[in-house]
This record gives C-alpha cells, sequence and structure tokens, in this order.
C-alpha cells in the first residue's frame, strides 16, 4: 500500500516545484516518486479549477460512500443468511403442516 503523506508536505513539495525547481530533483531529494509528484500536482490544478476532472472533497465523499455501501451490503448478506438459517430451523419436517 502506498504511504500517506500529509497535506501540508505535499503543499510544500508542489510550492519547491512552482518555485522552478526540477520534479525529479524535488522528488529525489525527498525520497518520493516523480510520478507522486505529478499526481499531486495534477490533483491540485483540478482542486484550483485549472483543470476539469473531480475535486479532493468529492473524491474523499465518495470514497466513504463506496466503503459504507460496501458494509451495508455485507451487512445485508449476513441477515439474508440469517433468514435462510432460521427459515431452515424453523420449518416442520416432512412437508405438511401441523393441524390445528
Amino acid at each position: 500500500m502506498p504511504r500517506s503523506h500529509p497535506p501540508e508536505f505535499r503543499r510544500k513539495v508542489l510550492d519547491l516545484v512552482a518555485s522552478g525547481r526540477k520534479v525529479a530533483e524535488v522528488a529525489r531529494l525527498l525520497g518520493i516518486s516523480d510520478q507522486t509528484i505529478y499526481v499531486w500536482r495534477r490533483q491540485h490544478l483540478i482542486d484550483t479549477g485549472q483543470l476539469p476532472g473531480m475535486n479532493s472533497s468529492n473524491l474523499s465523499e465518495l470514497a466513504a460512500a463506496r466503503k459504507r455501501i460496501a458494509e451495508l451490503e455485507a451487512e445485508l448478506a449476513i441477515h439474508r443468511r440469517a433468514t435462510e438459517l432460521l427459515g431452515e430451523v424453523t420449518s416442520p419436517k416432512g412437508g405438511s403442516k401441523p393441524s390445528a
């Protein structure tokens, strides 16, 4: 799993690049990949409206919604399985209805 860097660190990296330092130089200096810096820069341009795309707040909301959906689907699967098991336990043997 990729490391997560705090927003302050990302901002400082982007400031170094914006000041004229080469991406490869900044990446080597800070021990991160060139590609990481390019991704951060692209996302910054999207967040500031300079490029079209989904901004960071929308991406985080989408990730949270997907996580919640996965949790709810797992919960629903558990309930469905419990209903199946309870149906097997409570159904009469032999398939006949008990007399009243």
